[in-house]
């Protein structure tokens, strides 16, 4: 017998016209979004060069913004922004934890379908809404609150204020307007976010392994113990920061809430603070040139953490999708 050659068969693999244009499609639309971040970052870098020219580090280190006086800095507004955004975050990390495991695991199959639009609906309501609801319902009573917060642990530097609490008169304007009211606003806007990432996280949880946990002897609430926290532990995280990057560009409940302030203001419960996003807003109207400049500098530090914040929630949700590292 004659020994023959082998050759391996060349397998080709041709789209169809609906796949190829789905691809196309797909990637236009990525490529496109890439392309419009990129291009509002490089946008805001050319405006913001000058300023941060002129004024170099002192721009990062500098409390006041004040034009005419040639002081103009961002720390006073970034750090009102890390705490209004931090504030809402420990508010809403429980809210929307809670929410979304009970919808998840113990909500009734009609009562779920309500709650889940309920919590989207949230979503959708404009932010000039929540800023009506904090400032004319939910202030007048978390003064009150904030009050007796700075009675009880007014020791605490953060929950101290330049009055005394057990004074006869109360002063309702030291309590309102403060970094936690408009903390407590925000936090009501990013818990729906949260909330709705942590659910669809938890709803991806293997059922064979629930039920492997059921079987094993396990209640209602070790099964969430041992199988689906871990398996969302991804998404609690993902949705928390993904929360977080929208607490921190939030703009107009805060520019109802807070009273602007531009020094930092260690003291959450006592009136002045002031964002980023807060104060372009109030200053853009009259601004112009130089002015114009120093708020495009603003926004691009504001842009730079909200990506990064959203980038690195982007990246822990995805490495959620499979369930490494879940123990019964």
């Amino acid at each position: 017998m004659s020994e023959q050659t082998l050759t391996p068969r060349r397998l080709r693999s041709s789209l169809s016209p609906s796949d190829f244009a789905f691809r196309v499609i797909a990637r236009s639309g990525g490529g496109l979004v890439l392309l419009i971040t990129g291009g509002i970052g490089v946008f805001l870098a050319y405006q913001a060069k000058p300023t941060l020219q002129r004024y170099g580090w002192k721009f990062f280190t500098e409390q006041a913004w004040n034009p005419e006086a040639n002081r103009i800095g961002v720390a006073a507004v970034l750090f009102g922004t890390v705490v209004i955004a931090t504030i809402a975050i420990l508010i809403a990390f429980p809210l929307a934890l809670g929410t979304a495991l009970y919808i998840s695991e113990w909500a009734p199959r009609g009562l779920k379908k309500t709650l889940v639009a309920v919590v989207d609906l949230m979503v959708a309501v404009p932010s000039i809404v929540y800023g009506l609801w904090g400032f004319f319902l939910l202030q007048p009573w978390v003064i009150h609150l904030s009050r007796w917060i700075t009675t009880w642990f007014g020791w605490i530097p953060v929950f101290k204020v330049d009055t005394d609490p057990r004074a006869a008169v109360f002063d309702g304007a030291t309590y309102a307007s403060s970094a936690f009211i408009a903390g407590i606003v925000v936090a009501m806007m990013v818990m729906p976010i949260a909330c709705a990432v942590m659910r669809e996280v938890f709803d991806q949880t293997p059922q064979g392994e629930r039920e492997a946990a059921l079987a094993l002897g396990s209640t209602s609430w070790g099964v969430v113990q041992a199988v689906v926290l871990p398996f969302g532990r991804g998404g609690i995280i993902g949705g928390t920061m993904l929360g977080l990057g929208r607490a921190l560009g939030e703009t107009i409940a805060v520019v109802m809430i807070v009273s602007p302030l531009f020094e930092i203001n260690w003291h959450v419960v006592q009136s002045g603070s002031i964002t980023i996003s807060s104060m372009i807003a109030l200053r853009y109207g009259e601004a112009s040139g130089s002015q114009l400049n120093a708020l495009m500098a603003a926004g691009l530090v504001l842009f730079v953490i909200t990506l990064i914040v959203n980038l690195i929630a982007g990246f822990v949700v995805a490495r959620s999708r499979s369930g490494a590292g879940t123990e019964i």
